[in-house]
């Protein structure tokens, strides 16, 4: 097993998983970008989080299957397939980081969905990285850029304020409190 204390977990957010079990073109990214992260720490264990959608199988196997066929050591790869959303993920990204008394993470999604995973983690104690990201939209078409980014402005507000009322619970649920 490899050490991990004082290494920041690597941790990519899912996205859909398309009818015929491949990644869509947003998880194909935030896997990409894992896989970059995953070169630059060797030693990080890599928390895939997302669980089965409208398509199986879950975003968390299609990137661990994915991660595998680039060569990553499968036993870095730990396997969230519970959650459903991104703040599930981000309670179960920091239920992970303090289980393995790790340096906390280094976030792996595309640049719009960054700050809302941050700031949920921040509120929780969580230290967070921003990963490797692609410059602007990332090879994303305009449309689904601005639909995203509208849908954070919503989001974050609200999420956020999830985390904030539930913070006691939350702690306590992670192993904080």
């Amino acid at each position: 097993m490899i050490e991990t204390r004082g290494v920041p977990a690597i941790v990519i957010f899912g996205a859909a998983v398309l009818r015929d079990g491949r990644p869509s073109p947003s998880l194909a990214r935030r896997i990409g970008y894992g896989h970059a992260a995953s070169e630059a720490l060797p030693d990080a264990p890599i928390l895939c989080s997302g669980g089965i959608g409208r398509h199986g199988p879950s975003e968390a196997a299609v990137m661990a299957e994915r991660l595998a066929g680039l060569g990553v050591d499968p036993g870095r790869l730990v396997l969230d397939e519970a959650s459903l959303d991104t703040l599930q993920s981000v309670v179960a990204t920091a239920r992970f980081v303090r289980a393995r008394s790790l340096a906390g993470c280094v976030v792996c999604s595309d640049r719009y969905h960054l700050p809302r995973i941050r700031l949920m983690l921040g509120a929780l104690g969580v230290a967070t990285q921003v990963g490797p990201v692609a410059p602007g939209r990332g090879g994303a078409p305009l449309a689904h850029w601005t639909r995203m980014r509208l849908r954070e402005s919503v989001a974050i507000p609200y999420d956020l304020g999830i985390v904030l009322t539930r913070r006691r619970r939350l702690l306590a649920e992670i192993g904080e409190a």
